[in-house]
């Protein structure tokens, strides 16, 4: 039966391309029925063959043509269709669809720098337009590329194309979701932020992909964040994309070209697009985001106002310590634009599978979330720390010490909240349930079992634990309910801060001078202090200190990046810096009396380092330069 289908469906190929659109293959594979679906219009399909047990599709790309099996023991049927009228769709876009990757000779993707050509189909299934093309695909991602066997992937296509309903554009991301069990983390942020008015945010589209005929399961469709008319619609020239982005920026990337450390707060920073910026220009870029710096750093609220949109800013706060995603803490995958002429934007949002109180003591095998519904990135007073689980960067908390700041931060939050539960998770929920009535859920769930094991001390065993996507999906509901009110109570009760400008311009008024050894053995747990004398701080202050923060080698603020209230990692240069590029560490909830110590890995015998912390009163400093050895 198999070869008359075939040799009928070379036959009409040719016979019936004029009135029909597709010619759709099929396949019934764990009760998903299949279609690799080939356009027959505007010379898409090249050549169609079989020989012996297997079907050859030549798709034309350039010069030449990407040729792929199909094998007619997976085979069920031919047939062909015309293309759907608009009206005639049914534009479900919740539907799980099916998308078919084949790669050039059936090349393995496994490289996130390598494009490999590559054709595309997907079936529409009756609710959006099938599509078939070409294009290159390639790897994508950092932890998600490099810890999990489920791989992410980016592809561009020849040419601008809608898929699923999606506008127009090149390129698009497959994510794969491997950490989140319940493959909703991204789309409920995406909810939310489209409910909060965040600009350019994403669209959801759930495929089951095959690759080279292989099922390799369950994939979040969307968009890459780009300069675009369908994407952000900004100036493609006098526009600007950047990233606060520990990966891209220059403490992990410091080769690229591309990225910076902020002047005034040292964020690691990328420009995304446009590319190809000379470093003059680059510098430029700095200096200019340097005024938005100050302008935050002094709470000078009506200088924020005219150079940043506010309301982007809370959304992009808000929506970070609401699903505790701590990645802002890095920070990672924070996208901010400028048009031309136009204000700071923040947006869209991206990569939440790191939120939801994830288990990050598991993080290269683990699925665990939800766990804490009460743990702060910000705290109950975020200018101060209070309460705060992590100490980031100042430059997203200064603003609280503003009155007119945190007044318009709760009446966001106010406005908002009550539709998280009943628009924003009931959304998320109509893709939920058919990805389970459709049988994706069950589909993906085979091919990437998820279960971790952890060793019990007490019975000297290992428990395996295993996730599903219903009990996940449970899970995460109650947590955002939960959640929710927490955190309307936690933003309800911020203290409403003042109106005062604070200086930016300081002045050093003495230096307080320390020699300390440091143990090169004992690493991090020296057996002493330091200590400095509140009454000589005081009396070059001519107060007390309202403020204990780390410098760098410039003398510039940088961030604590240490355990405590105050401190930071130092790396070689005096630099503050993170843990894995540190050297030396000062860390203390104590403003007088500090611990201190050495990272085992990047210390040497014998290393000399100078550090800097500053005690501040107003617009007043007194240095404390520390200078370590290391014995």
């Amino acid at each position: 039966m198999q070869r008359i289908l075939l040799s009928l469906a070379v036959f009409t190929v040719s016979t019936w391309a004029s009135a029909q659109n597709w010619m759709n293959m099929h396949q019934t594979y764990e009760g998903l029925d299949r279609n690799v679906t080939i356009g027959l219009s505007d010379g898409v399909l090249s050549d169609f063959s079989h020989q012996d047990e297997s079907v050859f599709i030549s798709i034309p790309k350039g010069d030449g043509a990407i040729t792929f099996p199909f094998y007619m023991s997976d085979l069920d049927s031919i047939s062909f269709s015309p293309d759907l009228l608009d009206s005639e769709k049914g534009h479900n876009k919740y539907r799980p669809f099916t998308m078919n990757i084949y790669t050039e000779g059936g090349e393995y993707i496994e490289d996130k720098e390598v494009w490999l050509n590559c054709v595309i189909t997907i079936d529409g299934k009756g609710e959006y337009s099938n599509y078939c093309g070409t294009g290159r695909i390639r790897g994508r991602g950092n932890s998600s590329w490099d810890w999990y066997d489920k791989k992410p992937y980016k592809f561009k296509l020849d040419s601008k194309s809608k898929l699923l309903g999606l506008e127009k554009a090149k390129d698009w991301n497959l994510l794969a979701n491997y950490r989140d069990v319940t493959d909703l983390m991204n789309t409920f942020a995406f909810e939310t932020a489209h409910s909060m008015g965040m600009p350019y945010t994403n669209h959801s589209r759930y495929v089951e992909v095959f690759l080279n005929n292989e099922f390799i399961g369950l994939y979040q469709l969307t968009e890459k964040i780009e300069i675009n008319k369908n994407r952000i619609d900004i100036d493609e020239t006098g526009g600007l994309l950047m990233s606060f982005d520990q990966d891209d920026g220059p403490d992990l990337s410091p080769d690229d070209g591309d990225n910076f450390w902020s002047q005034v707060f040292s964020l690691p920073m990328c420009i995304k697009e446009p590319e190809g910026y000379t470093q003059e220009q680059i510098d430029s870029i700095k200096a200019e985001f340097a005024i938005l710096e100050k302008a935050i750093k002094s709470r000078d609220y009506e200088k924020v106002n005219e150079l940043m949109d506010i309301q982007s800013f809370i959304g992009i706060l808000q929506i970070h310590e609401f699903l505790y995603n701590v990645e802002i803490d890095a920070p990672r995958s924070i996208y901010m634009f400028k048009d031309k002429d136009g204000k700071y934007t923040f947006g869209p949002i991206w990569d939440w599978d790191a939120g939801y109180d994830f288990d990050w003591g598991d993080m290269y095998t683990g699925h665990t979330f939800f766990t804490d519904y009460r743990e702060l990135i910000y705290g109950t007073d975020p200018v101060n720390g209070t309460n705060a689980a992590y100490r980031i960067n100042k430059f997203w908390l200064s603003l609280f010490g503003n009155a007119t700041f945190v007044q318009q931060y709760k009446e966001a939050w106010l406005k908002h909240t009550d539709a998280v539960v009943a628009e924003d998770w009931a959304e998320t929920m109509k893709y939920s349930d058919a990805l389970t009535e459709e049988g994706a859920y069950d589909r993906d769930s085979e091919r990437w079992p998820l279960a971790t094991y952890t060793y019990d001390w007490r019975t000297g065993k290992y428990i395996t634990n295993t996730f599903t996507p219903a009990e996940e999906t449970q899970k995460m509901e109650q947590w955002i309910r939960n959640r929710k009110n927490y955190i309307d109570d936690v933003v309800a009760n911020y203290p409403p801060g003042d109106d005062e400008i604070v200086p930016t311009e300081i002045e050093v008024v003495g230096t307080i001078e320390k020699t300390q050894s440091v143990s090169f053995s004992k690493g991090y747990s020296q057996t002493s202090q330091i200590s400095i004398s509140q009454q000589e701080v005081a009396d070059l202050l001519g107060n007390n200190p309202s403020s204990l923060v780390p410098l760098n080698a410039d003398g510039s603020e940088g961030n604590n990046t240490a355990a405590k209230t105050y401190g930071a990692w130092f790396d070689a240069s005096g630099n503050t810096n993170s843990w894995g590029n540190g050297h030396v560490y000062i860390e203390s909830n104590s403003m007088y009396n500090w611990a201190f110590g050495c990272h085992p890995q990047n210390c040497q015998w014998g290393d000399k380092h100078i550090v800097t912390m500053q005690y501040r009163s107003g617009n007043k400093a007194v240095n404390v330069k520390v200078t370590f050895n290391v014995n």
